[in-house]
């Protein structure tokens, strides 16, 4: 599963869940909507930077031969 696929609703409850098991809380059912919709918000931004940053590793990587391709000699 790429981080595009993911919805930041899920990681957001998933989140919750394990910050829950780590200390006492609201199960993710009992929170108000608002604060499920400023983890889901939070969440969102946190996979649109992950997804920017693994693609400017990729287009760095583009301009380099892979293993086995580099042409040698001017």
């Amino acid at each position: 599963m790429s981080i595009e696929e993911v919805r930041a609703e899920q990681l957001a409850e998933l989140f919750h869940h394990y910050h829950q098991v780590l200390g006492p809380g609201e199960s993710w059912e009992q929170l108000p909507q608002q604060e499920k919709n400023r983890l889901i918000a939070a969440t969102h931004l946190a996979l649109m930077d992950l997804a920017s940053t693994a693609r400017e590793r990729e287009n760095s990587r583009r301009y380099f031969a892979k293993p086995g391709e580099a042409e040698w000699g001017c």
